[in-house]
């Protein structure tokens, strides 16, 4: 069951980080739309809280210190690889 949680919110990070990256390749030809930047804006803090409730509960999801402190054992080994999402 933890595997399923687990899987579900490395989901949901997935997209909404595909809609920040959407967002930021639009505002790069359309720098003065308002309402994308208030989108990405949105976006980026969704995507953080989802990313810190990730992290909090089953550790980080990037290495060499961008994944912030890991709990014991080294947390990095457990995490799933990409293809195994």
């Amino acid at each position: 069951m933890n595997c399923e949680k687990q899987m579900s919110m490395l989901r949901k990070i997935q997209e909404i980080q595909f809609v920040a990256v959407e967002l930021n390749l639009y505002l790069d030809t359309h720098p003065c739309d308002v309402d994308a930047i208030n989108d990405f804006n949105c976006a980026v803090q969704v995507l953080e809280k989802r990313k810190k409730a990730y992290q909090d509960e089953f550790g980080p999801l990037l290495n060499f210190g961008f994944g912030g402190y890991s709990k014991e054992p080294w947390q990095w080994v457990e995490s799933p690889w990409p293809w195994e999402i």
